[in-house]
């Protein structure tokens, strides 16, 4: 079994450490090693399968590792014929799949799992404790999600859930009114956003009125809206003629039959239209600017000079609104609102804070709109976490935080877990969040063997809520750990590898590792600087064309890009030459390999690579974020992209328009000149670690083994 490792591998899997963390540069052969470890611990080591914690960040991952030791153990190969069958269905393979575990018991046996169906697992044995453990798991979407709790999900979305709570919320006769306000201002209208200064804006009307018209200034707008709440009828800026010349008053109030002005350091000369009013004996009231500034005080005149001209009616002195009609033409705004909530939500809960505490951090805030979400937004989120409570729903972060909560409380169950797992394998460590490393560190006892494998410099999920920090400073967490880096690349080749290694060196937060290749090769990355994105598109068609036609399969030929908009011209391109190749976000290529990839886009500026967008201050509020860290996390990402590629990779720009990513990437790796991109290389492979070892060698350069 060891004799297939190289000796940081091998050292990796035979280590007697309580505290490991595996630093697997890309293409070092991670998931081997772990699986080695496995192997290892049952094997030599005589564990049982079940004291066996293996923990994965998707089912798709966790498919993987059972599926490579069904084949390890299945030695009539039959196994992974059922896989490679293009044929086979995702529900054949899983059916395949529970009855190749149920045959070799072991594997059975053993708990591979992601955090959230451990936690799941988890809360039905025992969360009875914390919660009722008959819960229901509520999703964002009832189509996702996982087959594996699909049984058991609620019959609602948390979308649905939110809705259904502003509805509520909507017939309290204050919140309606301020609600609606917000969503004009912010989602309709988004005032934040308007450069100008000025209260009164010159080139039109910007604001939304309650009542649904535009109107010139936030004065205007507070008027209207004081009228519109009174259920006082008015007109805006009616025409009114007269003998001498035709004008627009500001208002005109139907009711009283009396107009009214208001008047700020920028309006026009009045004394015109005083004088028509005069001659015609039409009332006129004044409101000024400055009475704008004490809502007290402007409530007084409003009530005064307003509302005391009105006749006594049978009229309510106040509008009562309704959602359905008051929200019936902004619903795409009302869907913006609560993801913004929902997302809100989720942070909370990642960052393990108190909405008290949140709520007042919102409030300190300079800006009105941030202040006025989270008045609007909070009372929402309160009655959804109660509403989840209520219906016995969990979240994918409520499992999370609920089994920690409930291994925190209950000393009895903590022990339990903790006596049955013995050694926790845990993959791709760069990801994980706070809750995940607080539920690491609930279920591992001073004795348990806690081996972790990842790479810092593939940490690219912090807008989901990951923390490169936890990986960075593992040996922090968990006192008296160890180190090992697997820096043998045996995916990429020479330079493909040597790239990498110096676009991440310009990164200021990472662990320090050189990662050098098992493959000798000649072959440059091709750096195509073009005058226009079409010169790029034409350019990527005749070479795949061209690449294909040399015998590389589609599946072998990869395009990537930062943001999927970036591949649409390509797309179209490819689909007229009837050519059909591989293309996804890098973030989705995550883990995969391909002899060939393509990365597009790489300019600067808005909508190029790096993407550098800070998020909106909403969110800075519970978690703040810098640019240079947006930055790393952006260089990773290149790094992710670049580290695809086996035999060749593209980098595609336009001139005068390069990413700062590419001149980080030393001139003696690039070519721009058209060269052989494939030929048989002039080296022999040792079948021991297939390492690429020059023409004649009798011993492996890595392995030390003899060459066959």
């Amino acid at each position: 079994m060891l004799t297939s490792l190289n000796p940081l591998q091998k050292k990796a899997v035979t280590s007697t450490s309580n505290r490991l963390l595996v630093l697997a540069g890309a293409g070092s052969g991670k998931t081997k090693t772990l699986l080695q470890k496995i192997h290892y611990l049952l094997d030599v080591k005589k564990a049982q399968a079940s004291e066996i914690l293996a923990i994965t960040f998707s089912k798709n991952a966790a498919n993987e590792m059972i599926d490579r030791l069904i084949m390890d153990a299945d030695k009539t190969g039959a196994y992974k014929e059922i896989l490679e069958n293009k044929n086979t269905t995702a529900a054949q393979k899983n059916k395949y799949r529970l009855e190749y575990q149920q045959k070799f018991k072991w594997i059975g046996n053993l708990q591979i799992r992601t955090f959230h169906s451990f936690c799941y697992k988890l809360m039905q044995t025992y969360g009875v404790k914390e919660f009722d453990n008959k819960f229901k798991l509520i999703t964002d979407d009832k189509t996702k999600s996982d087959e594996a709790f699909s049984k058991l999900s609620a019959d609602e979305t948390v979308f649905e859930v939110f809705h259904k709570l502003i509805i509520e919320a909507c017939e309290d006769f204050e919140y309606i009114y301020k609600f609606k306000r917000f969503i004009l201002d912010y989602y309709i209208d988004k005032i934040h956003l308007l450069k100008q200064d000025l209260k009164i804006y010159p080139k039109g009307k910007f604001y939304s009125t309650l009542q649904g018209e535009k109107v010139r200034s936030k004065s205007e707008q507070s008027i209207a809206d004081w009228l519109f709440r009174h259920n006082i009828r008015y007109v805006y800026e009616p025409n009114v003629n007269t003998k001498e010349f035709t004008f627009k008053p500001d208002f005109y109030l139907v009711d009283a039959n009396i107009y009214l002005e208001h008047i700020s350091s920028l309006s026009a000369d009045t004394s015109g239209k005083e004088r028509q009013f005069a001659k015609g004996h039409i009332q006129c009231v004044k409101t000024f600017e400055e009475d704008m500034n004490d809502s007290a005080y402007f409530n007084k005149i409003m009530e005064k000079y307003v509302k005391g001209k009105i006749k006594d009616s049978d009229t309510p002195l106040h509008r009562k609104l309704q959602y359905l009609e008051e929200f019936a033409g902004y619903q795409e705004e009302i869907k913006d609102f609560i993801r913004d909530c929902v997302r809100i939500c989720d942070m909370i809960k990642v960052e393990n804070v108190t909405l008290d505490h949140i709520y007042a951090q919102s409030q300190l805030d300079p800006h009105e709109r941030i202040r006025l979400f989270y008045e609007m937004a909070m009372p929402i989120i309160t009655s959804y976490l109660k509403y989840c409570t209520d219906k016995s729903y969990l979240d994918f972060n409520d499992l999370i935080n609920k089994a920690v909560q409930l291994l925190e409380h209950n000393n009895d169950i903590k022990k339990v877990v903790r006596e049955q797992f013995n050694y926790i394998l845990v993959d791709e460590y760069q990801d994980v969040n706070n809750l995940q490393v607080e539920l690491l560190k609930a279920i591992i006892k001073p004795t348990t063997k806690l081996f972790c494998v990842g790479d810092d410099w593939q940490s690219i999920y912090g807008f989901r809520g990951s923390n490169v920090e936890h990986i960075l400073h593992f040996e922090t967490t968990f006192k008296n750990a160890k180190t090992i880096k697997l820096n043998l690349n045996y995916r990429s080749s020479e330079s493909i590898v040597q790239a990498s290694n110096e676009v991440i060196k310009h990164n200021k937060f990472k662990i320090d590792k050189e990662i050098v290749s098992s493959r000798k090769s000649t072959i440059k990355l091709y750096e195509n600087i073009a005058s226009t994105k079409e010169e790029n598109v034409l350019f990527a068609v005749e070479k795949v064309q061209e690449l294909l036609d040399s015998g590389i399969p589609n599946e072998e030929i990869l395009f990537l890009y930062r943001r999927s908009k970036m591949f649409q011209d390509y797309y179209f391109a490819f689909r007229n030459h009837g050519i059909k190749i591989q293309n996804k976000t890098i973030h989705a290529a995550k883990g995969l390999e391909a002899k060939v990839v393509f990365i597009i886009g790489l300019t600067e500026g808005r909508g190029g690579f790096p993407d550098i967008w800070l998020e909106d201050r909403i969110f800075q509020v519970i978690k703040k974020a810098n640019h240079e860290q947006l930055m790393e996390e952006e260089r990773r990402l290149f790094y992710v992209a670049i580290t695809r590629a086996k035999d060749q990779l593209f980098l595609l720009t336009e001139k005068g328009n390069v990413s700062r990513f590419l001149a980080e990437i030393p001139e003696s790796l690039k070519q721009r000149e058209a060269e052989t991109l494939f030929k048989e290389a002039d080296f022999v492979l040792c079948k021991n670690c297939k390492t690429q070892n020059a023409v004649g060698a009798n011993f492996c350069s890595n392995c030390g083994k003899k060459i066959k």
